[in-house]
C-alpha cells in the first residue's frame, strides 16, 4: 500500500519505537513499573517521563508547561472547560474536538468565518465579553496555516486567552509564541497514539477535567504510560533535528503533486499552508468510486474523524463550496518516509480512476 494519509496519522519512527521498547516490561525487565511508585524501578520510570517532557517541550514556546493527555482531543477538552472563559469564539475550520466541545460548553459560541482561501482574517471581529478564542495552527483537511500570533494578540487586548490546535503543524513548523495553551498529539509527528499534550503558558491555572489522582500537576489524574511518553519524547527530539530537512523534502513532493494534478482545482490558499497537505477536487468527481478503484492507496475525502459520517465538509463549505463540489474534493498527506517514486505512481493511479470516470481536467 502506498500511505498518503499523513493527516490522519503518520508512520511511527523507528527511532520512537524503539524508546518505547524498554517500558514495555517483559521478563527480567523492570520497565513495567507505574511511574508513580516511590521505589527504584518506579523512581526510573517517572524520570524517563520527565526526560520526555523536556523533549516534547523543546518543541513548544518557552514559559509555559507540558501536561501529558490521552492525545490532543483530551487536551483540547481540558483547555477549552479548565479554563472557566465564559463566551468563547473559535474558527468555522476547527476540528470536531473543539467545535464540539466548544457548542457543549457555550451553545452561544461565536463561530469566526474565513475566506475563500481557507483563512481567518487577523481583523476578525471578536465579540465583546469573549474569554477564550480558539484558533487553529494548521487545519487538518485543507493545510491553511492560521494568522494565530496576530489574533491572538488581538485576543490579549480584550483580556481572552488564546487556544491553538497546533496537532498538524507540531514539530513541522514554528509553534505559536503568542497562544496561552497549545495542544498536539504524539502521532502525528511520528509518535505513538494514545498520547498528546497541553501546553499551559506560566502563571495560567486551570482546573482538571479528570480527578482521582492528583497525576500531571494535579490537571490529569491516571496512570502516565511511560511507554507511550518515551515515544513521544524521541519523536519530538527527532521532529527538532529533521525539520528543516522534512520540510525540504515535503517541499519537494508539493511541487511534483502540484505539477501532476494539472488542471485540478486546490482547496484553500497556495501559499499560506503546509505543504504536506494537498486537498484537490475536479468536477464530476465520485471519490466514493475513485477511493474504492484505488484501494492500494491510503487517501481521503476530509478529517479521519468524519469519515463515514456522509456529510459535506464543514472546512470546504466554510470557503464557500457547494456541497456537490466540496464531494469532489481529495485529501493527499506525505511526509519524512513518503518516497518520490511513490507518490508519482499514486498520483498516476488516481488520475486514471478518475479518468475512468469520464472526468478529465
Amino acid at each position: 500500500m502506498i500511505y498518503l494519509d499523513y493527516q490522519a496519522t503518520t508512520p511511527l519512527a523507528p527511532e520512537a519505537r524503539e524508546a518505547m521498547l524498554p517500558w514495555l516490561g517483559g521478563p527480567g525487565s523492570e520497565g513495567f513499573a507505574n511511574p508513580h511508585s516511590p521505589h527504584r524501578a518506579g523512581r526510573a520510570a517517572a524520570a524517563a517521563i520527565e526526560v520526555a517532557r523536556d523533549q516534547v517541550a523543546a518543541l513548544l514556546p518557552p514559559g509555559g508547561r507540558v501536561i501529558f493527555t490521552s492525545g490532543a482531543t483530551e487536551a483540547l477538552n481540558l483547555a477549552l472547560r479548565g479554563t472557566g472563559a465564559g463566551r468563547l469564539a473559535v474558527s468555522a475550520i476547527e476540528h470536531a474536538a473543539v467545535l464540539d466541545t466548544a457548542h457543549a460548553h457555550d451553545p452561544a459560541l461565536a463561530i469566526l468565518p474565513v475566506d475563500g482561501e481557507g483563512l481567518v482574517d487577523p481583523e476578525v471581529a471578536l465579540p465583546a465579553g469573549t474569554g477564550l478564542v480558539a484558533v487553529m495552527q494548521v487545519n487538518n483537511e485543507i493545510g491553511t496555516v492560521q494568522p494565530v500570533d496576530a489574533i491572538a494578540a488581538r485576543a490579549h487586548a480584550m483580556g481572552a486567552l488564546m487556544l491553538c490546535d497546533a496537532v498538524q503543524g507540531a514539530g513541522k513548523i514554528a509553534p505559536p509564541a503568542n497562544a496561552d495553551l497549545i495542544a498536539i498529539s504524539a502521532h502525528k509527528l511520528y509518535g505513538p497514539k494514545g498520547i498528546g499534550a497541553l501546553w499551559v503558558r506560566d502563571g495560567l491555572a486551570l482546573d482538571p477535567l479528570i480527578h482521582g489522582g492528583g497525576q500531571e500537576q494535579g490537571l490529569r489524574a491516571g496512570t502516565l504510560s511511560p511507554a507511550l511518553v518515551a515515544g513521544f519524547g524521541a519523536a519530538a527530539q527527532l521532529c527538532s533535528s529533521l525539520w528543516q530537512s522534512d520540510a525540504a523534502h515535503v517541499d519537494k513532493l508539493w511541487t511534483k503533486a502540484r505539477d501532476l494534478f494539472a488542471g485540478w482545482t486546490l482547496n484553500g490558499s497556495a501559499t499560506a499552508r503546509w505543504h504536506g497537505n494537498l486537498n484537490v477536487r475536479i468536477a464530476g468527481l465520485d471519490v466514493g468510486r475513485l477511493m474504492s478503484e484505488c484501494r492500494t492507496i491510503a487517501i481521503s475525502a476530509g478529517s479521519a474523524c468524519a469519515s463515514g459520517s456522509g456529510r459535506p465538509s464543514h472546512v470546504l463549505r466554510a470557503l464557500g463550496l457547494s456541497d456537490r463540489e466540496a464531494k469532489t474534493a481529495l485529501r493527499i498527506g506525505f511526509g519524512r518516509y513518503t518516497g518520490e517514486e511513490e507518490l508519482t505512481e499514486a498520483i498516476a493511479a488516481i488520475i486514471a480512476a478518475a479518468r475512468a470516470q469520464g472526468v478529465t481536467a
